[in-house]
């Protein structure tokens, strides 16, 4: 038996996996390659420059089997790592891929084997200066793996090419540019469909949407009602006509159609706590999965009928507050969670 078809027969066996990290997690994401199922990155919270980036997997023989998982390496990383991301090659076709956002954008290259250690590649910065300000959060390009892009605090969300480690685009809110974007942080970025659609959230309580084609025009399609800002966005991939936000301190997510923006198609509101992460279904274009300080985990399906979107079709409650909840993309059926130092991955 190999250890594709090993890991799939512990997985019918086993409705939750959990792994006990060494300190408090706060980043977290999956592996999107076929040959690497249930492998993640783990990013730790520790108040000190000297922060950890742990790539764990599932245990790969019955020995291991009582703890579920093993951390295959540890990398040093400066600062708490404020998202982390495999590069999205389900096959395998290029080379494997591991980046992180902190003070700067990271590429790590080598974690596809477990006889290579990664390596870092590449230090991307975008304003090109010792002291940059920190990057909040940046997303991968799916329809081409070698762009991304980053957003900081300093109003500014930069689209980079991979290869040439070149500056492709650049919005910002400050005065001094010509290009203007949010003027005050960015908190998140994503992008839609295609090669050159993205979208940024930020401290003004906007959702923009940009065009790398023509960076002198933005769309703010969303904007909080209230101001408060906003902190994560999350578009669907399966109907890229939807988006999903939340705000700072809000027990509600917001989900737009970009078809009729400005106003809310669904607003997620059965939490009792602020929501802290969201993430879609990859196979589904109607389910969303929300995580929250209430302990919770709730999926919604949003197309479920015709009227307003009420309360959750699934629900999870933790032992402790969830910070952050990722779908896996090569594993449709798992979603990931990640309270104080602890790893769950929920079979739903």
């Amino acid at each position: 038996m190999n250890l594709h078809s090993f890991l799939c027969k512990r997985k019918e066996l086993k409705e939750i996996f959990r792994y006990e990290a060494p300190w408090t997690i706060y980043s977290m994401n999956w592996s999107v390659r076929a040959d690497q199922p249930f492998r993640l990155a783990l990013g730790s919270f520790i108040e000190e420059y000297g922060n950890k980036v742990q790539l764990v997997s599932l245990a790969s023989d019955w020995v291991d089997a009582w703890g579920d998982f093993v951390c295959s390496y540890t990398l040093q990383h400066p600062y708490p790592a404020t998202k982390i991301m495999w590069i999205p090659d389900p096959q395998g076709i290029h080379p494997d891929l591991l980046a992180t956002s902190g003070d700067y954008l990271r590429v790590w290259l080598g974690a596809a084997t477990l006889d290579l250690e990664p390596r870092l590649e590449c230090l991307l910065n975008h304003n090109n200066t010792r002291f940059c300000s920190p990057l909040t959060s940046f997303d991968w390009n799916n329809s081409d793996p070698y762009i991304l892009a980053t957003s900081s605090s300093d109003t500014t969300c930069t689209i980079w090419a991979l290869e040439t480690r070149q500056v492709l685009g650049q919005v910002s809110g400050h005065r001094h540019m010509h290009l203007s974007s949010h003027n005050k942080e960015v908190y998140d970025i994503a992008f839609g469909e295609g090669r050159d659609v993205f979208a940024s959230v930020g401290a003004d309580g906007s959702l923009r949407l940009f065009d790398l084609r023509r960076l002198d025009r933005n769309t703010i399609v969303y904007q909080e009602p209230q101001r408060r800002p906003l902190l994560r966005l999350a578009w669907n991939k399966q109907d890229f006509n939807y988006v999903a936000t939340l705000a700072m301190d809000s027990t509600e997510v917001a989900v737009l159609d970009l078809r009729m923006p400005r106003s809310p198609v669904a607003r997620l509101n059965r939490h009792g706590a602020c929501v802290n992460g969201l993430t879609w279904a990859p196979h589904s274009a109607g389910l969303i999965c929300t995580a929250s300080d209430d302990c919770q985990a709730f999926i919604w399906d949003i197309q479920q009928t015709s009227c307003a979107v009420e309360d959750p079709i699934l629900t999870y409650t933790a032992k402790g507050e969830i910070n952050n909840v990722q779908w896996s993309a090569s594993q449709p059926d798992w979603i990931a969670i990640c309270y104080k130092n602890f790893l769950e991955l929920l079979r739903v």
